[in-house]
């Protein structure tokens, strides 16, 4: 039922949001100030390779604007999930994208907040990430580093570092391999990494199929390993 609901306030929300003025900057031939779009669902809601749905299905949203010049995006987001009573995490992010020296970099601020959870669970937080990346041919490689002064439920702050590989097997074929690390307090420290594929059916549909796994097994369900698919239409 909550999922129904989400998945209809957030198609009205979009339907809002496209103006004409909006609508005339993504039909423009020149201009690329614009709203981008998408929805998504999977098997399971994995954040830094660990469940945050109870090792359930999920669906997830988003509504990006986009400067003229690329560099600078900003937009809300949610995402199902299973935490502090909470079926629902929104989220607003704002970041800033440029290039240099042939790496393409990504600096963003994320507020995010879970609605609806129980008394004395902490419901928000921020998220502040980097990103480095670059692609030669059909090899690509991102590093991103992650910190929070204090994230939502248990954890206070935390700190996360990210490598990721990738390559090209065909024009809609790719692969990749990511391994990271997480140091928190009030939840276990523990490494994770997945690898897996996307295939892009359309210019506009998407298909993922990723293996997950992490080294702190003992600490729950949401740390051990899982197969996951995505479906995701970005518009």
């Amino acid at each position: 039922m909550i999922r129904t609901t989400v998945l209809t306030a957030l198609s009205a929300a979009l339907a809002a949001f496209v103006t004409p003025a909006a609508a005339q900057s993504i039909s423009g031939p020149s201009a690329r100030e614009a709203w981008s779009f998408e929805l998504g669902a999977g098997t399971d809601n994995r954040s830094k390779n660990a469940s945050k749905s109870g090792n359930d299905g999920y669906v997830y949203g988003s509504a990006i604007w986009e400067s003229e010049n690329g560099l600078f995006y900003a937009g809300p987001g949610f995402e199902t999930i299973q935490a502090g009573g909470s079926n629902v995490e929104a989220e607003f992010v704002v970041g800033y994208q440029p290039e240099a020296f042939g790496y393409r970099f990504d600096f963003n601020a994320t507020y995010k907040n879970r609605p609806d959870a129980e008394a004395g669970y902490d419901e928000d937080g921020w998220e502040f990430t980097g990103n480095a990346s670059r692609s030669i041919g059909p090899a690509s490689a991102r590093l991103q580093v992650q910190y929070s002064p204090d994230a939502a439920g248990s954890t206070d702050s935390f700190t996360w570092i990210e490598g990721r590989v990738g390559w090209d097997f065909t024009n809609r074929l790719n692969g990749t391999v990511a391994v990271g690390r997480r140091e928190q307090n009030g939840a276990p420290d523990y490494t994770g990494w997945n690898a897996g594929v996307t295939y892009a059916v359309t210019d506009t549909l998407d298909l993922d199929l990723r293996y997950y796994d992490t080294d702190a097994h003992t600490f729950g369900e949401q740390y051990e390993d899982a197969l996951v698919a995505k479906v995701a239409y970005a518009f």
